[in-house]
Formats: C-alpha cells, structure tokens, sequence
C-alpha cells in the first residue's frame, strides 16, 4: 500500500495529539485517586460499553475476526493494554516534563522498531524530520532556556513511559502493515476498533487484578480508588475523547500517511501539554512556542516528502 501524506491524512492526525495532550493532564490530575492500571481498564471499560450499541456489527463479522486473532489480540496488548497503562504509571512518579521529554522520543522509537521488526527501510529524511521534531519538543519543555537540562531528574516513572513508547511504535506498524483483521472489515473502522478494544479491556482486567493482588511489584503497597466528581468527569473524558475519538482518527490517517509521517505527529502531544497547561495557569504563550510548532511541522514535512 502507497503512503502519502494528504490533508485529510494530516488533519487525521493533527486530532488526536490534542485529544492526548488533555489525556496527560488529566492523568496527572487523578494519579492520587486511583490506580494506574486500574484507570486504565475503566477507561477502556467505558469506552466499551459505549460502543454496545454496534456489537451486532462486530457479532456479524465474527467469523473473519476469529481467523485474525491473534493480530488483534497484539494491537489490544500493544494500543489499550500497555501504552496507557504504561504512561498513567509514570504520571504517579514523573514530572509531566521528564514524561514529556521521553514521549519526544517517539518518532525515533517508530523508526528503530519498523526497522527491527516490520523490515522497514529508514530513509535519511526520516531520521533529519525525527531530529527537527525532538529538537522542536525541547524548545518547548526547555522554555528555551538550555540551563533548564540540569533540572532533569531521572525516576522510576520515566522508564515505564519508555516501556509506553515502545508499546504505541508497535502499535502504529501493526496498524500500518496490510493483516487480515483490516481486510475482513473493510472500511468498517467500528468494528475493527471495537474488537481491538475487547482484547485491550481483557489485557488491561489482568493488569488490573495484578495491581490489586500484588501492588508491591508497581509501587503502590495500598491501592484505592477516591471517588468524587473530578474523577468521574475524568473518567468519561478518557473514555470518549483520546480513547473513541483520537484512535479513530489516528488509524485513519495511518492507513493514508503511513506509521512513520504519523509518528512525527505524535510528537505535537507534549506541545499542546504544555500549551494546555500555560493556559490552566493562565500564562500568556512564548515566542518559543511559535518556534516548536515550526520545527516539528518542520520535521514532520521533510520526513513525508518524496524523492522527487
């Protein structure tokens, strides 16, 4: 299949690093309240039981999918059991910018494991837009200031968000790479997400029940869930906004751009972060800001551009 970068494709995947950026921050809000993995699974959960209306269309498809098992089953490990999971984790111990700083690392993760694993050649415009995009990220989470680099602090929660990146580089060449899951719904994305969703919610149910019965592993010797309002608002923010939504988006501009132009922006997540997080604070934007969009725009542009 012919990748290329379009401007339905870039809108495709312009949404959903907006949609994360607010996933980030709400995580960040609720890590005193409840359980990473236990998050996790009640997102994905709810997001489920959204989706209940249209499980006949997934009922009718069955027998296609059941022949793609095991496809599905990885991209359910890879897109709603571990990165998610993984990322909630680190929020409980890492500052939202070491995590930041380490989910820049993104589009180089995507080139590393589709060269390891999926036999993909990695072009030198490849590697310059991944440069240019880091490059842009730091601007941002440095305020432009490189004394800021001796404030970094490396802690537990920055390797699970390592673990995080390396679970959705897989998960985008699974989705890019022609499967037969793909192939036995055609143009019906629902299905195709519902049943991803289904093995993602019985992975993240195990991760769960290990968390509960043996929390000492994840840090958390006294796992609890405080219910109150915020909680329940963030809950359903996580479920409909960077779970239904931002995936639908981004497997659709992956089918049109290709894993490696849709890793660069994801890279535009910690912008918006920290754009979010500049207004909750009601700070006004920088000069730097203007800068970091160039130059992962930048990156994301020399990375997609053909040969000519």
């Amino acid at each position: 299949m012919t990748h290329k970068l379009t401007p339905k494709a870039a809108l495709f995947l312009f949404i959903p690093p907006i949609l994360w950026a607010g996933n980030a921050i709400v995580g960040r809000i609720v890590a005193g309240q409840i359980p990473p993995m236990t998050l996790n699974f009640l997102r994905w959960s709810i997001a489920l039981a959204i989706l209940t209306p249209f499980l006949g269309r997934l009922w009718a498809a069955r027998q296609s999918l059941r022949e793609a098992w095991l496809r599905l089953a990885m991209l359910g490990l890879a897109g709603m059991g571990c990165y998610n999971s993984f990322q909630y984790l680190a929020l409980q111990t890492s500052t939202a910018v070491n995590v930041t700083l380490v989910a820049a690392s993104m589009p180089v993760w995507v080139l590393v494991i589709g060269r390891l694993f999926f036999a993909q050649k990695v072009s030198k415009r490849a590697w310059l837009g991944a440069a240019l995009s880091l490059l842009g990220v730091s601007v941002v989470l440095l305020q432009g200031d490189l004394r800021r680099f001796g404030d970094v602090a490396l802690v537990p929660g920055d390797g699970w968000m390592i673990l995080a990146t390396w679970a959705w580089a897989t998960y985008s060449w699974l989705l890019s790479s022609p499967n037969k899951a793909q192939a036995a719904v055609g143009q019906d994305w629902l299905v195709y997400l519902m049943a991803q969703i289904l093995f993602g919610v019985m992975w993240s149910a195990s991760f769960t029940a290990a968390e509960w019965t043996l929390p000492v592993i994840l840090g958390n010797p006294e796992p609890q869930i405080l219910w109150d309002a915020t909680l329940v608002m963030a809950l359903a923010y996580v479920a409909i906004c960077p779970a239904l939504l931002a995936y639908k988006f981004w497997g659709a501009g992956i089918a049109l751009a290709g894993a490696t132009t849709a890793g660069f922006f994801a890279n535009l997540t910690p912008l918006f972060a920290a754009t979010f997080s500049t207004l909750f604070l009601g700070e006004a934007p920088h000069l730097y800001h203007l800068v970091a969009f160039a130059l992962i725009i930048m990156g994301i542009v020399v990375s997609s551009r053909k040969r000519g």
